[in-house]
């Protein structure tokens, strides 16, 4: 076998015979090709409008300008949602003080007091995130600076304990 067959290579996109019979464009068609016509008594492959197939009757003359839809479709929206676009609220951002009254918490104590104060006071006027944080960053704040004094009271009491027991015992 040669390639390409004699006549050249067959078109894809023709309706092609069965072996052995040439295909001739011509020729006339029973026009049905998969049983019986349809109800209304035109064979398969006739346009029922009387209008050519390239320009089926409901495509004629329609505008086709901003708004146009075609016939049996609604107006053209905005198009598909994107992942984003769930339903959902858009999430506020985090105040920033918030997160570093939390971060102080465990840094310089007294710091973060101040921080979480003033985050919760930006976070009542901006509707921002962060309430939770700025209050953590508080309670830890007040609870670290608080137990920072404690031991800074004891370590002068010990010291004075420690320079006031060794001058009795040096001094007459």
């Amino acid at each position: 076998m040669t390639y390409p067959p004699p006549g050249g290579t067959p078109d894809p996109y023709q309706p092609q015979q069965p072996y052995g019979q040439p295909y001739d464009p011509n020729a006339p068609s029973s026009g049905q090709p998969y049983g019986q016509p349809p109800a209304s008594g035109q064979p398969y492959g006739q346009p029922t409008t009387g209008q050519p197939y390239d320009q089926p009757a409901a495509y004629q003359q329609q505008p086709q300008g901003y708004g146009y839809s075609a016939p049996g479709y609604g107006t053209p929206g905005y198009g598909a949602a994107g992942y984003g676009a769930l339903g959902y609220a858009p999430v506020a951002a985090t105040n920033t003080l918030a997160i570093l009254a939390l971060v102080f918490a465990f840094v310089f104590a007294p710091a973060a007091i101040v921080m979480g104060h003033i985050a919760k006071k930006q976070i009542r006027q901006s509707g921002e995130q962060g309430e939770g944080l700025a209050t953590a960053g508080l309670v830890l704040g007040y609870i670290l600076t608080g137990l920072g004094l404690v031991a800074c009271a004891i370590y002068l009491i010990v010291v004075i304990a420690v320079v006031g027991g060794a001058a009795t015992h040096t001094g007459t």
